[in-house]
């Protein structure tokens, strides 16, 4: 048994994930339905006006998957991880998986960023269900400023989930602070290339591997 597992979180887990289901089935249908070269235009105009495009998803989950969600309980357990920043926040169902890894870790803090008050507002609804919002901070605002203070002075898993075009910065802003043989998890990683390039080549400060089709997990190199 564990808190990912049991009560009320498993449930509350279930609950939500369909609900996302329900939510976005329109959106992900219809990007399915596009070319190759529509796609990489939405994403485009995503990017370029990132502001503009989470103001209108209001109302998406915009999730990670079961399975990206269980790799996050598991890849904090496994570390030990403590202090946890989450880039990209919405309805909270991947710091549900979070926040369950920090109290079996026997305590921690997760900071979280969130761009649309009322999905932050969502979140921390979800959070108090969950019995886990004693772990959590949630920071409402564009995710360059409220990540550039009052960070942990060592940071042991990131997670990458907001607005793609801005990882590169958003992991400059934590780099700093990211412990020797810290987790950088990059959720739909491959809408932004030029990170992934970054992030995988030689000489970056981290190893790094993709996990299923759309993510990709890093580790800080001691020493980096």
């Amino acid at each position: 048994m564990n808190t990912l597992t049991t009560a009320p979180v498993s449930t509350l887990l279930t609950r939500l994930f369909a609900q996302a289901e329900a939510a976005d089935a329109g959106i992900r249908a219809e990007y399915a339905s596009l070319s190759p070269e529509a796609r990489a235009s939405a994403l485009n105009r995503a990017n370029s006006n990132y502001r503009a495009f989470y103001s209108q998803a209001k109302n998406m989950y915009l999730p990670v998957s079961a399975e990206t969600g269980t790799l996050l309980y598991m890849l904090a357990r496994t570390s030990r991880a403590r202090s946890i920043v989450e880039f990209g926040t919405s309805f909270g169902i991947s710091t549900v998986h979070l926040a369950a890894a920090l109290k079996d870790n026997g305590g921690g803090r997760l900071i979280g960023s969130e761009f649309e008050p009322s999905k932050a507002a969502q979140a921390r609804e979800n959070l108090k269900a969950a019995g886990l919002s004693d772990l959590v901070e949630i920071r409402e605002g564009d995710a360059l400023e409220s990540l550039a203070r009052d960070l942990p002075d060592s940071i042991d898993l990131v997670l990458l989930d907001g607005a793609k075009v801005l990882y590169p910065r958003i992991l400059a802003l934590l780099e700093p602070r990211l412990s020797p043989g810290a987790l950088v998890v990059a959720d739909n990683a491959d809408h932004n290339p030029e990170f992934l390039a970054n992030i995988r080549a030689a000489g970056s400060g981290y190893l790094s591997v993709p996990f299923a089709s759309d993510v990709e997990v890093s580790m800080r190199v001691a020493g980096a």
